[in-house]
């Protein structure tokens, strides 16, 4: 964990309330204390888990720095091309939590929030430090110093914290390359046309590149939360509820190929039809002309 996460948290908390504030006077839904404790409760423990994992990780990517295939040094043409190395990585993470239900079980409780605030940022998951350092391996292959790459996935991080918020709207032309707070609004929200959008963390380019792009449509506000919200409150209910009905999916299916798909493929994949993945959903919405929140039946799983 770089340490300018830690500096970055004083001003964390500052920007909390003077959002909280701003949200009041406006009279707008502001912060919940049971939704606020949720998040503070996994983000903490996403903190202490992720330092703890780091100390490996680290001595991995210094092995692989070791065997670099490049050279590109720690200049500043070193650092421009990390930038856009690890938001990529980014990206690739990122779709993949959505797309594959074995890392969207570690990736879901940060959308498990039915609300939307700076607050939300840091409802991380407490596994998602054991799924997440695959992706960035290659960067320290690719002669990317380890600290370096540290310290750009903290510079992400940061930025990212600053896009969970409804009181910016939009911002203009920078909308066409940014990851802002109006893209990221459509990836928290659970409306079939909305769901799996907007994976980039500090760019948005990937997205429009690789076509998992969709803009806010302001005829159509987004539904915050899950496809399947959370059933019942709790800290570790939150933190494991997916994982226990992956495991359970697995363990009731029949053969190997289903013990799979549950376990590899997109949410929402059943072996009988009985619930949906997200390209099912809009699929079977466009037939119908219609575009909001699937019902619990439709896709089954959270």
């Amino acid at each position: 964990m770089s340490p300018l996460i830690f500096l970055a948290f004083p001003v964390f908390i500052v920007s909390m309330w003077l959002e909280h504030v701003l949200l009041r006077r406006r009279h707008a839904s502001s912060y919940e204390r049971h939704d606020l404790q949720t998040s503070l409760g996994l983000g903490i423990g996403n903190v202490l888990l992720s330092a703890l994992v780091k100390v490996g990780v680290l001595a991995l990517g210094f092995v692989l720095y070791e065997h670099r295939l490049f050279d590109p040094g720690q200049g500043a043409l070193a650092w421009l091309l990390l930038f856009f190395a690890e938001d990529l990585c980014y990206y690739a993470f990122h779709r993949t939590s959505h797309e594959v239900r074995l890392f969207w079980a570690a990736h879901v409780n940060h959308h498990s929030s039915q609300s939307y605030h700076l607050g939300t940022a840091l409802r991380q998951s407490w596994t998602t430090p054991l799924t997440t350092f695959w992706f960035w391996l290659p960067l320290p292959l690719l002669g990317f110093h380890p600290l370096m790459v540290m310290t750009q996935q903290a510079i992400s991080l940061i930025y990212q914290f600053f896009i969970h918020t409804e009181l910016v709207k939009h911002l203009g032309p920078l909308e066409w390359v940014l990851n802002t707070p109006s893209h990221h609004r459509v990836h928290h929200a659970s409306n079939v046309r909305y769901l799996d959008r907007n994976h980039g963390g500090i760019l948005i380019i990937w997205d429009r590149l690789f076509g998992s792009f969709a803009p806010e449509d302001e005829r159509e506000p987004p539904h915050y939360g899950l496809t399947k919200n959370l059933e019942r409150p709790g800290l570790l209910h939150a933190a494991f509820h997916e994982w226990q009905a992956l495991i359970a999916d697995v363990t009731r299916a029949r053969g190997l190929r289903n013990k799979l798909g549950y376990a590899f493929g997109p949410p929402g994949w059943s072996s009988d039809g009985s619930s949906l993945t997200a390209r099912q959903l809009r699929a079977a919405a466009e037939r119908r002309g219609v575009t909001e929140r699937p019902s619990v039946t439709e896709r089954g799983i959270a």
